[in-house]
């Protein structure tokens, strides 16, 4: 099957995940994709092919080198699908021989050029976009797809020398939660790549350090015609603190390698308000000054309004697993070259954001990020070209001769 057939069958899987739920995973509808692609596994006839109770699936193609011994190099993608729309009944259109123009996705939704102008980039290719009322999925069905299409090459081509080969697929990765679970000794791979990058190209080491923030702000409520010199209003006071971050440290002012304060949620009133942050640096001695930045912030005014009016509850979330691919950069020259050799250039940039490569590198499986080739996920807007999938699984393909050829 090829790669584009193989990923417009996934889609009609609905895997969104659900961030409320503490249960793994967080949606049983995760299950269905996962026990389809077991028995995809299966007839293919990989080995090893698991799929445990927090749906994980797993597989196996060994190794054909006889003579000496091998790595074992895994390759990972995620099942479910972004909360921010819904993936039910996703309806994929294929624009063939993209003209360069708008593309009318429903009378309501287009994707426009003025907007999103690197679709020019693919003038004449076919492209698979939503009918505008749902995502698409190709974060990270697209990865899932490349990856099955690839091995499966590799297990009808038997002439082409391989390393052992792992493959997972896991869940809830959109929710921040898809390693929580991932068991590093079973897959039992020297290292990894994760294919979820978006444009054809992307080849990622360096993610941002992240920590989220609770904070609460407790105030004093009085009836306002009897307020002055007594009232303490909550939300005035939760501005205040807001005030006295960096103004120009948050998302929209910030690209490339710069950190960010982002608040994104606030909810209460006169007496009680709540405040979370998500605190973002590539540096980690910025990162740990940006949290400190905001404890320093929260004591001046503690202080001048009493000890516990702000109280808050910090904990990092992940960190930049570039310090743990340094070490094995070859991992990363092996990558550069297989996509040269696809004709493929490549773009290394970091991630503004979390992987689950980034955890699977602090447990000791050194996972980059390379690209699926999908544009604007998480939206009904997303789109992602033919071509781009299919260099990607020759990308793949080319990564295990590379290793093959070095062993």
């Amino acid at each position: 099957m090829n790669v584009e057939d193989r990923f417009l069958k996934y889609v009609k899987f609905d895997t969104k995940s659900d961030p409320n739920n503490e249960n793994c995973p967080s949606s049983d509808k995760q299950f269905v994709l996962a026990n389809y692609i077991k028995e995809e596994l299966l007839s293919i006839g990989l080995n090893d092919v698991t799929l445990d109770e927090n749906c994980y699936v797993m597989a196996t193609l060994p190794t054909n080198i006889k003579d000496k011994k091998v790595k074992t190099i895994g390759f990972i993608s995620h099942m479910d699908t972004s909360p921010a729309l819904s993936g039910e009944n996703v309806n994929p259109q294929i624009v063939k021989n993209y003209d360069g123009k708008d593309i009318r996705l429903n009378d309501e939704f287009s994707i426009k050029v003025d907007d999103f102008p690197e679709i020019r980039n693919y003038i004449g290719q076919d492209i698979i976009t939503t009918d505008g009322s749902t995502l698409l999925g190709a974060d990270d069905k697209a990865g899932i797809a490349e990856i099955i299409t690839a091995i499966e090459y590799l297990k009808n081509n038997d002439e082409i020398k391989r390393p052992n080969i792992r493959i997972g697929f896991t869940p809830d990765e959109e929710i921040g939660r898809g390693a929580d679970k991932f068991d590093v000794k079973k897959f039992g791979a020297d290292f990894a790549y994760t294919i979820d990058g978006g444009h054809i190209g992307e080849l990622q080491y360096e993610n941002f350090n992240a920590a989220y923030a609770k904070i609460t702000v407790q105030g004093r409520n009085v009836h306002p015609g009897s307020a002055k010199d007594k009232m303490i209003n909550a939300i005035l006071l939760a501005i205040r603190l807001n005030d006295m971050l960096p103004k120009d440290e948050i998302p929209t002012k910030s690209e490339k390698y710069q950190g960010f304060y982002h608040i994104c949620d606030f909810n209460g009133n006169e007496e009680q308000c709540e405040m979370y942050y998500i605190i973002r640096n590539f540096d980690r001695a910025e990162f740990e000054s940006k949290k400190q930045y905001l404890l320093d912030c929260i004591k001046k005014l503690n202080d001048e309004f009493g000890e516990d009016r702000i109280k808050i509850q910090m904990k990092d979330q992940y960190y930049n697993m570039k310090e743990k691919i340094e070490p094995v950069m070859y991992i990363i020259d092996k990558a550069k070259t297989a996509m040269e050799k696809a004709g493929v250039k490549p773009l290394i940039i970091p991630i503004r954001g979390g992987t689950d490569g980034s955890k699977l590198s602090f447990e000791g499986l050194p996972c980059p990020n390379i690209f699926t080739g999908g544009h604007n996920f998480h939206g009904r807007y997303e789109y992602i070209p033919i071509n781009s999938m299919r260099k990607a699984v020759d990308v793949i393909i080319n990564i295990v001769k590379e290793f093959s050829e070095d062993e």
